[in-house]
């Protein structure tokens, strides 16, 4: 049972609820409503019909009657409340695809006992339940395969409003935005003075459709706004999932956990201290120059910076329950965020990033969290390549995006899918750069000496052989030939 919200607040929610038209498709009035079918269905309906309105969520309400709005009290109970010997909550969340994270809320109402249910409302695909997507007509609860035209309005509005524009919080008070969001951060990250008054500051917020107006002269909170500067993602449920995860394991598997924290801030204004607190984790070699020795990182911190950073934009929001999350190794590091590349891996070096996201983008390239569109990748493969680390790994297992940092490796001790992976991107690297590679110049990124320069070809030959480059000039001989990358 959610307590996170006052009973004052849900008093008057109730309240402004009550004053709506009875054919309201996002609010539904029942009584003593008790059929676990009955409520799935409704849970599916209000979802899918709140993403037709446009709203942040949709409500059940128990006490109420249907027609009239009065208020006559409830005797369910949803806590105890239970389908064969489950629970009714566990069985509504198995059967409701996607996994929605709806809130029960208990409280008195002018004496009488209410059930709130605060629905999200659908992203990205329609709310089933038990396989069936269902919406509501007017008041009425149907199927959605039975009205086409608003299957085709459903899908359109999920085509056309980005998960950016999507409300978090609806009809708040001035206080209560200026509250959640660090608004001091904004003007601090732009460089741009405090105003001296409130309207100066929600003006500056609404400018950047951080929050936006309503026609009762509340504010809205969107998505952006909070996964930007929320501060703290704990008051934003679901959005509260999309937190990141930092984990620190004993050894090179998943078995022993030294440490794990979840962060709370947006990610503008979260950023720099996430980083701070990811470096201060990772392992430091020890190097010892001409006159010292210093520690260094094990893992370049622009490398770092850049890939946290695309894990944070790049990530599908409507996939429910998954955020980005960063791994450190005793031999690696792991960034991964929730949703498949919308470039092909092989193609992260030299292709523009597409992004799902692109208001959250750009807006943390404007305060410099990120590099410009598409160099982001670029510096990553150069950072390695300058410490002389193995290359980086792009992948994309069960519907995520997954970049890893190796921590040193001598050439002699990699085996051959690492040769040729840093065969591969060193050609890519030098490809967008319009100087193909040469034989010079993967000695040169592996610190091969030129007396054994047959190390660099046997490497160039497994590469040729895995398809992974390609000559440059079939035709030139072996002793000038250039190499590219198989998709150039």
């Amino acid at each position: 049972m959610s307590t996170d919200k006052t009973a004052d607040y849900l008093r008057g929610l109730v309240t402004e609820l009550r004053k709506l038209p009875a054919e309201t498709s996002w609010v539904e009035f029942k009584e003593n409503l008790a059929k676990p079918e009955d409520i799935g269905q409704y849970v599916s309906a209000l979802s899918n019909a709140a993403a037709m309105e446009g709203k942040a969520n949709a409500y059940l309400v128990w006490g109420v009657q249907d027609d009239t709005h009065d208020v006559v009290g409830t005797s369910f109970q949803p806590t105890r409340a239970k389908k064969g010997n489950e629970d009714l909550e566990n069985w509504l969340v198995r059967l409701l695809s996607p996994r929605l994270h709806f809130r029960w809320y208990e409280f008195d109402y002018d004496g009488h006992s209410l059930v709130l249910m605060e629905v999200p409302r659908a992203t990205a695909k329609p709310t089933q339940f038990e396989g069936v997507e269902y919406i509501r007509v007017g008041s009425y609860r149907k199927k959605l395969k039975d009205h086409p035209q608003h299957e085709r309005d459903l899908w359109r509005v999920f085509d056309t409003t980005p998960f950016e524009a999507m409300l978090a919080m609806e009809h708040v008070d001035a206080a209560t935005v200026l509250s959640l969001l660090d608004y001091p951060a904004y003007f601090k990250l732009l460089n741009q003075p405090l105003p001296d008054n409130r309207d100066g500051i929600l003006s500056a917020l609404a400018s950047e459709d951080l929050i936006c107006g309503d026609d009762s002269g509340s504010w809205n909170i969107t998505n952006l706004g909070v996964m930007l500067f929320a501060n703290s993602l704990e008051r934003f449920k679901p959005l509260n999932r999309k937190s990141v995860r930092v984990v620190v394991y004993d050894g090179r598997g998943k078995i022993n956990t030294i440490k794990e924290q979840e962060g709370q801030r947006g990610y503008a204004n979260g950023f720099e201290g996430l980083i701070g607190f990811i470096n201060a984790l990772l392992p430091r070699n020890e190097v010892i120059g001409p006159a010292l020795r210093k520690e260094v990182p094990m893992y370049p911190e622009l490398a770092v910076r850049e890939l946290v950073a695309n894990a944070l934009i790049h990530q599908d929001f409507s996939i429910s329950g998954a955020g980005p999350m960063i791994e450190i190794f005793d031999d690696r590091m792991e960034i991964t965020n929730p949703g498949l590349p919308l470039v092909k891996t092989e193609r992260f070096l030299d292709s523009p990033p597409r992004s799902r996201n692109e208001s959250l983008a750009s807006f943390m390239r404007r305060i410099g969290v990120c590099e410009e569109r598409g160099s982001g990748v670029d510096k990553v493969v150069f950072q390695t390549e300058f410490y002389q680390l193995p290359a980086p790994s792009f992948e994309s297992p069960e519907d995520s995006t997954r970049a890893v940092l190796f921590a040193h490796k001598a050439l002699n001790d990699m085996d051959r899918t690492e040769r040729v992976r840093a065969c591969f991107l060193h050609a890519a690297l030098r490809y967008v750069e319009r100087d193909p590679m040469t034989n010079s110049s993967l000695r040169n990124r592996f610190g091969i000496e030129k007396k054994n320069s047959a190390t660099a070809s046997r490497i160039i030959k497994e590469a040729l052989e895995d398809g992974k480059i390609k000559p440059y000039n079939p035709e030139q001989s072996k002793k000038y030939a250039k190499y590219v990358p198989f998709w150039a």
